[in-house]
Parts: C-alpha cells; sequence; structure tokens
C-alpha cells in the first residue's frame, strides 16, 4: 500500500509511505532531493549521471535505513533551486578566474579567516550554506559555529578591504539562496533582512 503525505496527516510534508505495519517504510522526498544535491556537490561536478546516481543511492539509505517521521523543516521551492543552481555554477566560474588572478597575478600578501554571521538559525540551512560555501573556489569553510551562527571562511586576500567585503556578500547571497531554495518561510523571512542590521541585533 502506498500513502501520500497530503492524504496521511500523520507524515511529513512531500513524503511517500510504501507498505504498513512492521514493513511500513517512510520515504521522505525533499530529503532525497537534498541526500542527491550533496552527492552532487561532494562529486563536485554536475552530470546527469552523478545526479542519476545520487538520487538512486538516496532511495536506497532513505528504504535501507529509515528514519522515524519528523518534519525536517526542509522545503523544495523550485524556482528556488533552479536559482541557487545557477548561481553556484556562476559563482564558481568567478571564483575559479578571481584565484587565478589573485595566485598569479596579484600575489596576495596575507590570507585570514573571516568570520561572517549567517542569518539563519537551524541547523540544516546552517550546514547546507556551509556545504554550497565550501565547493565554491576560494570559499573554504574552516567551521561553523552553531551556537552563534557564525561561519568561518578562509580569505586569501586579507589585506584588501574590498576583497573582504566580497567574500561576506558572497556568503550571504549563497546562504539567501539556499534557504529561498529548501528553507521554511520563517527562514526565508529572516534572509531577507539586511545581514548588517541581523548581525547588530
Amino acid at each position: 500500500m502506498i500513502t501520500w503525505s497530503a492524504r496521511s496527516p500523520e507524515l511529513p510534508p512531500y513524503s511517500v509511505a510504501f507498505g504498513h505495519g512492521r514493513h511500513r517504510r517512510v520515504l521522505d522526498l525533499p530529503l532525497v532531493v537534498w541526500l542527491a544535491v550533496i552527492w552532487v556537490l561532494l562529486w563536485g561536478t554536475f552530470s546527469w549521471a552523478n545526479l542519476v546516481n545520487g538520487v538512486v543511492v538516496a532511495v536506497l539509505l532513505c528504504l535501507a535505513f529509515p528514519l522515524p517521521p519528523a518534519d525536517l523543516g526542509l522545503r523544495l521551492h523550485p524556482w528556488g533551486i533552479l536559482k541557487l543552481l545557477l548561481y553556484l555554477l556562476w559563482d564558481m566560474w568567478i571564483s575559479g578566474v578571481r584565484v587565478t588572478k589573485q595566485i598569479f597575478v596579484d600575489y596576495p600578501h596575507r590570507a585570514a579567516v573571516l568570520a561572517i554571521p549567517l542569518r539563519c538559525r537551524s541547523e540544516l540551512m546552517l550546514t547546507a550554506t556551509a556545504v554550497a560555501v565550501s565547493n565554491v573556489p576560494g570559499g573554504s569553510v574552516i567551521e561553523l559555529r552553531r551556537a552563534t551562527a557564525t561561519l568561518f571562511v578562509h580569505v586569501l586576500d586579507a589585506d584588501d578591504p574590498k576583497a573582504l567585503e566580497t567574500a561576506r556578500r558572497s556568503v550571504w547571497r549563497t546562504e539567501e539562496l539556499t534557504v529561498r531554495a529548501f528553507g521554511s518561510r520563517e527562514e526565508i523571512a529572516r534572509v531577507s533582512a539586511d545581514p548588517r542590521q541581523e548581525d547588530a541585533t
């Protein structure tokens, strides 16, 4: 028997239940999508083969190691997901050119670790933002401090204030697009605010 979450209030949103009794398995579709995204990011290159393999592995993991039904706070916003993917592809290309220029032309004098306060508060969105940032050249994540929602990022040219400001804005933009792709209404409202005002409060 297959049960869709819209017909079964006890199931999390966007989930499908297979079977009944002890053999019942709940397939959380947002979790499957998220695991597939992680799979593609870990490979470092986007291809349809990686995407299909990621979905298959995610489904097998969810069926082999079932979790109790729970709302993880993960939502799927198709337009937001598309914007996030396009932005990450563009940012990877731009950042790759920038890092190459810094190494072979500008010769960065001093590297530093930049503490960047984030606006999202859920562990899921914080982790998603950190993963997205770490996959962009020049955006090495050193630490994610969940208690203060602070991301520590390694930057190459700490002597240039413009480079530091660019790094901050890039992380904040990635955070906003990530939350708009997978976050709840509350998280989306939070990342819509000015990050500097959020830091001041």
